[in-house]
């Protein structure tokens, strides 16, 4: 077993709130340069950039995760990771299907564009991918299972999309494997308002939407990874997060 360092919650250009420079390839050499090991994708309501995703960090060494930041029905954002490529966007056709149709304003809103891996532009999505859809919060872990992956709560400590924020509090009836913080520093203030938290493991991203909101690889897992390969750490990744085993 080894440490590695991740960021598991970044936006590509897909999501209409993440810059145009947020391509592919621009992801995968910043997560180099900043040293982590380990990147999600994690585009709204969608993983359409997931393949040219895995692509560009092939070449720049970078083990790649397909996820997506799901809106539920409550406005809750929950971060959703699996362990294959093809999980993922098999998760992406069920969540289509459950999605508000909001015609998108690129001049309001911003562009949604979906990439090859090489970074030309092979489409757009028309629809304003950050609406909620029509997906409980109850219904996540679930739905998500049934594809192979794990979700939990993102950004816990933002008043937009946190579930604390939204709801108060974590419903007992569904058992988190972790949860995310957007600032390190406020790590205690919530385990004093929900001490259950400090029997989940603890993770901290950058919800990129720019470039340089990627941060440098401080944060890090200890994951198995004998004998190696990136589908085995990403399945290592998926059964660390699936249940309680302690803040990291």
């Amino acid at each position: 077993m080894n440490r590695y360092t991740y960021d598991l919650h970044i936006h590509s250009a897909l999501s209409p709130c993440g810059d145009n420079e947020m391509t592919p390839n621009n992801i995968a050499g910043f997560l180099s340069l900043a040293g982590i090991a380990i990147g999600a994708l994690t585009d709204h309501n969608t993983c359409a950039n997931c393949p040219a995703f895995f692509e560009a960090c092939k070449r720049y060494g970078v083990v790649p995760v397909g996820g997506m930041e799901l809106t539920t029905a409550e406005e809750i954002h929950i971060v959703c990771l699996f362990p294959t490529l093809e999980a993922a966007l098999e998760f992406d056709e069920t969540v289509k299907k459950r999605r508000m149709r909001i015609e998108n304003r690129a001049e309001i809103f911003g562009e949604q564009l979906v990439f090859d891996g090489e970074d030309r532009v092979i489409g757009s999505d028309p629809w304003y991918l950050p609406a909620a859809t029509d997906i409980s919060l109850m219904e996540v872990p679930a739905l998500v299972k049934r594809h192979g992956g794990i979700c939990y709560p993102a950004h816990i400590d933002r008043p937009s999309g946190g579930l604390p924020a939204i709801l108060g509090g974590f419903p007992p009836e569904i058992q988190f494997g972790c949860y995310e913080l957007h600032d390190q520093d406020k790590k205690q203030e919530y385990l004093e308002r929900f001490p259950h938290l400090g029997a989940l493991t603890q993770l901290c991203c950058s919800d990129a939407h720019s470039l340089l909101q990627i941060k440098d690889g401080e944060h890090s897992l200890l994951l198995d990874d004998e004998p190696y390969s990136s589908a085995l750490l990403r399945i290592s990744l998926i059964k660390k997060l699936a249940k309680p085993q302690g803040a990291l």
